[in-house]
C-alpha cells in the first residue's frame, strides 16, 4: 500500500438514518480534514430501514444543503480496511457519544491498527446537543409516529415518515 494521506479521513457507519448528530461530527471534521469520505456501509446483517442506495441519496442531499465541498458519500460492501487501503485513507473517523460506546470503539480501533498498520483512529464527540441521539431511537420514534424533527434534517424526517406511513 502506498502512503497513507492523513489528510483524507474515511467515517464509516450504516448511517440509517444519518442524524444531525452524525451531520455535526462530519461539519466539524471537514474543518480539519482536506477531505472526508462518508463510508456508508451495506450492511445486510442490520437489516437497515433504508437501502444502501437511499441512505447514500440522503447522506448527499443533506451535506450538499450543508456546503459541505470537502465531503464524499460513498457506499461499501467489503471489510472497512480494504476501502481504506483502496482509498489510500490515512484517517479512520469514529464518533464517542457516551463512555459506553468506547469499548466497542477501542476494539474496532485495535483490530484495525492489525489489519491496516499505518492508518490512525479518531475519535470525535458530538456536540453536546446531539451526544444523545442515536440512528436507533430515532427509527424507534419515527416508526411509532413520533416527531424526530430535531433529531434530524428535514429531507431525513420526510423519509422516516413515508417509510413508516
Amino acid at each position: 500500500m502506498p502512503q497513507p494521506d492523513y489528510g483524507l479521513a474515511v467515517y464509516p457507519g450504516t448511517f440509517d438514518p444519518l442524524t444531525n448528530g452524525h451531520t455535526d461530527l462530519i461539519a466539524r471534521a471537514s474543518r480539519m480534514y482536506r477531505r472526508i469520505i462518508v463510508a456508508i456501509a451495506e450492511s445486510p446483517h442490520k437489516k437497515p430501514s433504508f437501502g444502501l442506495g437511499d441512505r447514500i441519496g440522503l447522506a448527499r442531499q443533506v451535506l450538499e444543503e450543508e456546503g459541505l465541498d470537502n465531503v464524499d458519500v460513498v457506499g461499501f460492501n467489503n471489510l472497512l480496511a480494504h476501502f481504506v487501503e483502496e482509498h489510500d485513507a490515512g484517517v479512520i473517523l469514529r464518533g464517542l457519544r457516551a463512555v459506553s460506546d468506547f469499548e466497542y470503539e477501542f476494539q474496532l480501533a485495535s483490530m484495525n491498527r492489525h489489519l491496516i498498520e499505518d492508518v490512525e483512529t479518531v475519535f470525535l464527540t458530538p456536540a453536546e446537543q446531539y451526544s444523545f441521539i442515536s440512528s436507533s431511537l430515532v427509527k424507534e420514534i419515527a416508526r411509532l409516529q413520533g416527531d424526530v424533527s430535531r433529531f434530524v434534517h428535514p429531507r431525513v424526517s420526510e423519509a422516516l415518515r413515508e417509510r413508516y406511513a
